[in-house]
């Protein structure tokens, strides 16, 4: 009985000890595999809050991993903020690239209106056959430049010789008339002759005299002048059928409408001629912008590249509005001493209608526009700075900088686009 109990009690304690063991075999794989998992699976904190994947990948990177990648980004970020074309002195001239000192300016904001160039007619005149005949000379030709009283043409003219002659009868008759007024008017004054025949005489001189002046008057609408008709007595024959047409004024034949040999009526144009000294500008203006016209206003006129700009004065506004364009024409007189404002030419002309202050004005040609934004290409000890800038007011010519350049600092004015390709070139290679 006693063995018995003791077998049994042995066999409890043996198999404690083997449950024992096995217990913590099994919690010790269970915690292991817990472990495991638990960076995969445990989603919450205390709080119940969930971690964010991006924090932990922050505390689970290597130290010396990140140090690198963070001095990588700054070293590209550096090198995105830094675009600068470096150039010498040299190369710079060489592109032609001229630099320029920001200043303040007036910035204008204008109208832009298109016209014509047109003789000025106050100048002008179309020069007439006063009488009809055949050419014999002509002297002057398109292009020539003429002299008030320069012989044009010569035309011979049987009318012209019948006037002279006319003239000379009624000079030599007032000659004779005024003879025999003063021999009847001594001898009735002696009781000689009796009055009939000095009232007579008095009035066949008056009636010379009046005939006179009216061949006289007649050459006279011929272009004859008083100089002109006291050295007709003395002309040969040949001479009375010779009808010189003069210049009127001086000038330039724009215009030659006759020949040697043609005959020409009366009232035939033959010389156009015009002092292109001065020249008109014929504009169109819209009614809307009439507002901004003003007579004595000065206007800027230009025709192209191959004509300098230059400035004229507002001398005339139309009344009213052209039915077959809808704008009121505008006038500008512009000097034009060396000829080149050609009558016809197509011209543009702008106004300023409005003008304003600004801090630091610049021209268009030095804005580049680079990453999307308007950049100014600044000279710095380095090289030329493609500064970022903010833009103000602008007209065609010009902008204003509001910020981003400050007056007195210089500036790359022209050629810019060269140094934005450098610079483009740059990064391009950078990169690569």
């Amino acid at each position: 009985m006693k063995s018995t109990t003791t077998r049994l009690l042995a066999a409890v304690i043996i198999g404690s000890v083997a449950f024992g063991a096995w217990g913590v075999w099994y919690l010790g794989i269970a915690v292991v595999s817990a472990q495991k998992k638990a960076p995969d699976t445990h989603q919450h904190n205390e709080r119940g809050h969930t971690e964010k994947p991006k924090a932990r990948a922050l505390r689970e990177e290597p130290k010396g991993q990140g140090k690198s990648q963070k001095g990588e980004t700054r070293d590209t970020h550096e090198h995105e903020e830094e675009k600068i074309v470096r150039l010498s002195e040299a190369k710079r001239q060489e592109l032609g690239i001229e630099v320029a000192a920001a200043q303040p300016g007036s910035l204008q904001a204008q109208l832009s209106l298109t016209g014509t160039v047109s003789v000025n007619t106050d100048r002008f005149v179309r020069i007439v056959s006063r009488i009809p005949g055949i050419v014999r000379e002509v002297h002057k030709n398109l292009g020539d430049t003429v002299r008030a009283g320069d012989v044009m043409a010569v035309i011979d003219s049987r009318e012209l010789a019948d006037a002279k002659g006319a003239y000379l009868a009624a000079t030599e008759r007032v000659t004779l008339t005024a003879e025999t007024f003063q021999r009847e008017k001594d001898l009735w004054e002696k009781k000689i002759s009796p009055a009939e025949d000095y009232f007579k005489a008095k009035q066949a001189l008056a009636e010379a005299r009046i005939e006179r002046r009216l061949a006289k008057q007649k050459l006279m609408a011929l272009g004859f002048s008083e100089p002109s008709l006291k050295q007709l007595v003395g002309e040969s024959e040949a001479s009375l059928t010779r009808y010189a047409i003069v210049a009127p004024l001086a000038g330039t034949v724009i215009e030659k409408r006759l020949n040697v040999g043609e005959f020409v009526k009366d009232d035939t144009e033959v010389f156009y001629v015009a002092d292109l000294r001065t020249v008109w500008i014929n504009l169109n203006v819209p009614p809307a912008d009439l507002a901004f016209v003003e007579k004595g206003q000065r206007v800027y006129i230009t025709a192209g590249p191959s004509l300098p700009e230059v400035a004229g004065t507002i001398s005339y506004i139309g009344a009213v509005v052209m039915e077959d364009t809808r704008t009121v024409p505008v006038r500008a007189e512009l000097p034009n001493p060396d000829g080149r404002w050609r009558p016809g030419l197509f011209v543009t002309a702008r106004l300023t209608t409005k003008e304003t202050t600004a801090s630091v004005l610049i021209p268009q040609g030095a804005i580049q526009t680079i990453a999307g934004k308007p950049r100014v290409f600044v000279q710095t000890p380095e090289g030329f700075e493609a500064r970022p800038v903010t833009l103000g007011q602008s007209n065609d010519t010009h902008v204003e900088i509001t910020s981003g350049l400050a007056a007195g600092e210089r500036y790359a004015a022209t050629e810019t686009f060269v140094l934005k390709a450098d610079l483009a070139k740059s990064e391009a290679e950078h990169q690569h």
